[in-house]
């Protein structure tokens, strides 16, 4: 064959493959759609038709167009990580997987089935490196990194906690809320003595009772202290006078008479729906909470919120509890996965979060709805944040150990010193038995 016979033929070649790849494409006239391509799957802690879902969706259906590629993405639902964990020894894997630290941290975070996520967070949206977009006080968060350094998961919105009014009834709550844990007592005084209910409080969420515990510790001795003493196999660290005193807080909260009556026997959302309709002045609770009561609130109801009193000489610190991606490491297209997940960070998406879903978005640039303004101006301002229960993922722990005994303690059934007792034997019965 002469030279020339075997470049028209090779010419031909060429011609055939191009044209299949075209076929491949699904019909695109997109050039980059059909160069890029590709499958990913995608499991969902969202299901169809809530507001974070939308968002999402949204952003799904701008990928796919943009770089050819599909997405299949199961809505599971708050179960997705527990299904996760049969399927991480199978070869069923989804590319990528959502969730808050809470549940992803024991599943892949800390058993060091996540991938690393570097490449994501050197990636430019909006012409700025991930690493940029993300506050650094959120990455100094060390949990959400392996034992290498390098962050596993990669957050995309976040929840955070306060004591929520109506600053419509409170505008002075809002320029000057309490500075000190003294002045709050002195305002849950103030309207005891006007005949109105203090606090509403679901007594049958434990997860909302433990937070007044940790959130005074972490106060008292800063972000990591509750951890630490979690972490301390002889029991020891709960002799500590700032553990006491933490317990001696919350005692008085329960003790006092400022709490809704009946909130010791109530139902979720019961309280907090009275709280919205004005039958209490104050509730401690979480960041979703405009969302939640948005629709029976009272007429006129403007939500604002402030932080759990600070304690001088200690740095100023609010609860970031991250909800983010993680990939694990059996994922099958895991860099079209790190690519969706910086994709999802473009401001488009995370200003969607803010305005139209009501949730705190990752970004420090992004928009907010102004539900939350009072929640993302504590996070904006403070020097440190923590997660819930101050990182403690241990299994088993916070579900068995923390919530059971600190439930006694904030429904009124004993007082500070048993409850140090209690958690102090039952924490070292609990390293006994998981070491």
């Amino acid at each position: 064959m002469s030279t020339k016979s075997r470049f028209i033929r090779t010419l031909a070649v060429l011609a055939g493959a191009s044209l299949a790849l075209t076929a491949c494409g699904g019909g695109t006239d997109s050039p980059k759609a059909a160069q890029e391509g590709g499958t990913l799957t995608y499991w969902s802690m969202w299901k169809e038709g809530e507001p974070q879902q939308k968002v999402i969706a949204g952003a799904i259906a701008d990928f796919e167009k943009e770089t050819g590629a599909t997405v299949k993405v199961q809505w599971q639902g708050r179960s997705n990580i527990q299904k996760l964990v049969p399927a991480l020894n199978t070869n069923n894997v989804p590319d990528i997987v959502d969730g808050p630290y809470a549940k992803l941290a024991p599943v892949v975070g800390d058993t060091g089935q996540a991938l690393p996520l570097t490449d994501a967070y050197a990636t430019e949206v909006d012409g700025k490196k991930v690493s940029d977009l993300i506050p650094a006080k959120y990455m100094q968060v060390t949990n959400i990194k392996d034992k290498d350094g390098q962050p596993w998961m990669l957050p995309y919105s976040l929840s955070s906690d306060g004591f929520w009014f109506d600053a419509a009834t409170h505008p002075e709550l809002e320029s000057a809320p309490p500075a000190s844990w003294n002045d709050f007592i002195k305002v849950l005084d103030k309207y005891k003595a006007d005949g109105k209910t203090p606090l509403a409080a679901d007594g049958d969420i434990a997860g909302y009772n433990s937070m007044w515990f940790t959130t005074a510790l972490i106060r008292t001795d800063g972000p990591g202290s509750f951890a630490k003493v979690a972490a301390d196999k002889t029991g020891a660290a709960w002799d500590s006078p700032a553990v006491l005193a933490a317990a001696k807080k919350v005692e008085q909260i329960a003790q006092g008479g400022y709490l809704i009556k009946g909130y010791n026997a109530s139902k979720w959302p019961a309280q907090q729906q009275v709280w919205a309709n004005g039958g209490a002045e104050l509730l401690y609770n979480g960041s979703w909470i405009p969302t939640e009561t948005g629709t029976y609130a009272a007429a006129g109801f403007k939500y604002s919120s402030f932080p759990f009193p600070a304690v001088a000489g200690q740095p100023t610190s609010v609860r970031a509890d991250f909800v983010g991606w993680a990939i694990p490491k059996k994922a099958e297209n895991p860099k079209l996965a790190q690519k969706l997940a910086t994709f999802m960070l473009g401001k488009k998406y995370q200003d969607a979060y803010g305005v139209d879903a009501k949730v705190l978005p990752i970004r420090a640039d992004a928009a907010t709805a102004p539900e939350i303004a009072s929640v993302k101006k504590a996070l904006d301002s403070s020097e440190k944040v923590y997660l819930q229960n101050d990182g403690v993922t241990a299994p088993g722990y916070v579900e068995k150990i923390l919530w059971p005994i600190d439930d006694e303690l904030f429904l009124g059934k004993i007082k500070a010193e048993e409850f140090v007792s209690k958690m102090k034997a039952a924490q070292i019965g609990y390293w006994k038995d998981n070491s």
